[in-house]
């Protein structure tokens, strides 16, 4: 438990962030299993399973989904996958959509309201381009503007930050890659990820809780390739909403290229190690941690030069494919963002400036521009 600025403990800050972080084994668990019972991906597969190209777009969070979805969809699936922000889709559709050909966009929104994605739902309709929405709430706008839903009921959120929401729908959408392209080990491994989740996340908030109370950063960075990329984007996105820290994300190895400037003891680089560029990744680590900075490294595998390299070792020893591994990381950065905020006396259950939709009215919605 962390003190506010005024010196008084505030019980209830972040408590509904907490709870929500810390139940996303099983809440993977409960809405996969109401996906593969409901057949609705089979049925999904069946209809749009010879799509040329998958575009994904959302906003945010949303949108940081779409970009490990766009990875991961076509590790699976050898399909060709993209990601865009909503307001792209609007303000330069003449780029996005430029040679496109049996395209699917899939559109992202927590809460089936966000009014870019919306918009962008109806100009893919005026298009004839069929959409698949993916959301945890039903009977709103996107899910009636798609020409077919997906909705994760079971993770939908109290606290404004995407957490399990995030980690679910992009669950949902690689269990949608393994359905399309067959791939029954994928849809075993996803099966399997809830339970060995839980296991390894056992213990890990509170070496969080502890290594965030014994320090204080001016500047977060985090670094991944590959499908981890979107996922470092989520992370400082996390820190700058609940504790107002600025953050960057970056390549792994782009990070060499100018940004590591900024780096000190006071600079926390938190690494998604992959298990592909494992040994590129840990150059990074190595060449970082000699400039002084305060390194967190996450990987599957207990390597001794990443130990050495790294303040804060978190090791998910999961055995099952890196692609669907991947999405458990992100449970050391939401906590860190939760811990930050709450060090610094904010509550990262309503983080200030900020609303859980983003609805504007149709004046302030970007038109489509026209091809």
């Amino acid at each position: 438990m962390f003190e506010t600025r005024d010196g008084k403990i505030d019980s209830t800050a972040g408590r509904h962030t907490l709870a929500e972080i810390l139940s996303q084994p099983q809440c993977w668990k409960d809405s996969l299993t109401t996906l593969h019972e409901s057949g609705q991906l089979a049925e999904i597969a069946r209809r749009f399973g010879n799509t040329v190209e998958w575009l994904f777009v959302g906003c945010g969070s949303s949108y940081y989904i779409s970009l490990v979805a766009a990875a991961s969809w076509t590790a699976i699936t050898g399909q060709r996958a993209r990601a865009v922000p909503a307001s792209e889709i609007l303000l330069y559709s003449e780029l996005t959509l430029a040679a496109s050909d049996k395209v699917v966009a899939v559109l992202i929104s927590r809460s089936g309201k966000t009014s870019e994605v919306v918009r962008a739902a109806e100009f893919f309709r005026s298009r004839k381009i069929a959409t698949i929405a993916i959301s945890c709430a039903p009977q709103q706008p996107l899910e009636h503007a798609a020409s077919t839903a997906i909705i994760l009921s079971q993770a939908d959120e109290q606290s404004m930050a995407m957490t399990r929401s995030f980690t679910s729908m992009l669950l949902a959408v690689q269990s949608l890659a393994a359905t399309v392209a067959g791939k029954t080990e994928i849809l075993e491994a996803l099966r399997q990820l809830p339970a060995a989740a839980e296991r390894s996340f056992s213990g890990v908030p509170e070496r969080l809780e502890h290594f965030v109370a014994r320090h204080r950063f001016e500047d977060y960075v985090c670094l991944g390739q590959g499908p981890f990329y979107g996922l470092a984007f989520e992370a400082v996105l996390k820190l700058t909403e609940m504790s107002c820290s600025y953050g960057q994300a970056f390549h792994t190895l782009e990070f060499r290229h100018g940004p590591k400037s900024i780096v000190a003891p006071e600079t926390l680089v938190i690494f998604l190690l992959s298990e592909a560029s494992y040994q590129a990744e840990i150059e990074v680590l190595e060449e970082i941690k000699g400039l002084n900075a305060t390194t967190v490294a996450i990987s599957s595998k207990a390597e001794p030069r990443a130990r050495a390299a790294a303040d804060l070792f978190i090791e998910f020893p999961f055995d099952l494919p890196e692609i669907v591994r991947a999405t458990a990381y992100i449970f050391v950065p939401q906590l860190i963002a939760l811990y930050t905020g709450l060090k610094k006396g904010l509550n990262p259950d309503a983080p200030r400036n900020l609303s859980r939709v983003v609805m504007l009215d149709d004046e302030s919605i970007p038109q489509p521009a026209v091809l």
